[in-house]
């Protein structure tokens, strides 16, 4: 725990981890103790706290014995001077020395002001934890402490508890796999400053890339433009358009075990590009739309035996009905319908209501799904409350492993 206000919440996350069946140490700041004190987390955690480089205690070092205790370190909340001391090596305390100690996987839960976050040097460091395999809950935007509206608010300690609970994942169940995750929407321009996309942020399908390495396949995402931090231990190929979108798709995909294409690809793209800016008048403006390569379709046609291709309904009605003759005409294994017309689902959202459907073929491998007749169409599905994206791609994992199993491999 680190001096921020949002110190306040770490005795909540202790509750949260211990509800789970963890056991909790606390390591604090000294300016961490301005905001919270070491009565609470004592008493709640029911171990003494740890904040003071040269407390006695016996002939043990305490940076020592708790990194070789630890099984997962959270930094909640981790202030620009913790993330800097990280990235930078930096050990002029407790937490600091601990950290660089440490072994197990770390998660870092930024919490400051705006201004603190967006600087060059933060944002600097935030990166260079990242390219460390430390693992990063995104700040949200919301009320700060100092009145203002912004980004750097500290993640709910819901989702910091969320976010940790994959490093616990058998790593065992997709290990040797390759997955390939495509996620976020496109951008198709118009002229330099212009361009046609949609509302999707990435967050489900970052989600999903996260989920699967968090069970040991080697990961690559391949993404459109997103304001979101990569996913941890994840390989992550940045794309703009739907045609680049589809050229890295192509490039990778022949080697994967499974392929999720969850990004939002613009169907359209305009036919010529301006060079320069176009120039408001007062009439309006004709664009002459073409057809964006279709990924989908050309992966089923190159789908090597035994690869699982997943694909993705965005709709807003005929939800069913749509889903099913994507899934036919696609050649999918199994797509993943969301409706995105609900206001606490779909796009640029933290939660998800998805419905997995698959083709009837008789196995075992989905047990408690129901069957339905759709259109002439044999179909299996299941429907999920709503939960949090990362709940969501935990469920995709888990069927896909199924899959996988159904198909000997």
């Amino acid at each position: 725990v680190t001096g921020g206000i949002a110190a306040y919440k770490s005795p909540i996350i202790l509750r949260l981890f211990q509800k789970q069946g963890f056991d909790v140490k606390v390591v604090a700041t000294q300016h961490a103790l301005e905001f919270v004190t070491r009565v609470t987390l004592e008493a709640l955690s029911g171990h003494p706290l740890y904040s003071d480089m040269f407390a006695a205690r016996g002939d043990s070092f305490d940076h020592i014995e708790l990194a070789r205790w630890a099984d997962a370190a959270v930094v909640a909340p981790a202030t620009a001077n913790i993330i800097a001391k990280l990235a930078c090596g930096v050990a002029d305390d407790l937490l600091s020395t601990l950290l660089l100690t440490l072994k197990c996987p770390i998660v870092v839960v930024p919490a400051m002001n705006e201004a603190m976050l967006v600087d060059t040097t933060t944002a600097a460091n935030l990166k260079t934890l990242i390219a460390n395999g430390v693992i990063l809950v995104n700040p949200e935007t919301g009320y700060l402490a100092c009145k203002d509206e912004g980004a750097g608010r500290m993640a709910d300690p819901e989702r910091i508890v969320e976010k940790t609970m994959p490093i616990f994942n058998d790593i065992e169940l997709l290990k040797g796999k390759k997955a390939l995750v495509t996620a976020s929407a496109t951008r198709e321009r118009i002229d330099p400053v212009r361009f046609i996309s949609n509302r999707s942020t990435g967050k489900m399908g970052y989600a999903i890339a996260e989920a699967l390495a968090s069970y040991g396949a080697d990961v690559t995402l391949v993404t459109g433009p997103s304001s979101l931090y990569p996913p941890y231990k994840v390989k992550v190929v940045r794309v703009e358009s739907a045609e680049q979108m589809h050229a890295a798709v192509m490039e990778i995909s022949a080697g994967q075990d499974i392929i999720v294409k969850a990004a939002a690809v613009a169907d359209y793209t305009p036919a010529s590009v301006s060079s320069t800016k176009l120039k408001k008048s007062d009439g309006g403006l004709v664009l002459e739309l073409r057809r964006t390569p279709d990924i989908l379709k050309s992966l089923a046609e190159k789908k090597p035996a035994g690869q699982i291709l997943i694909g993705f309904a965005a709709e807003t009605d005929n939800h069913l009905e749509n889903a099913v003759d994507k899934l036919v005409r696609k050649n999918l294994d199994m797509i993943v319908l969301n409706d995105v017309s609900a206001t606490d689902s779909g796009f640029g959202t933290d939660t998800n209501r998805v419905l997995f459907v698959r083709m009837a073929d008789g196995t075992a491998a989905f047990e408690n799904w129901k069957s339905k007749n759709v259109g002439g169409k044999n179909v299996e599905f299941n429907a999920t409350p709503l939960l949090s994206k990362q709940a969501v791609a935990d469920d995709l994992v888990k069927h896909i492993a199924a899959m996988l199993r159904s198909h000997g491999k």
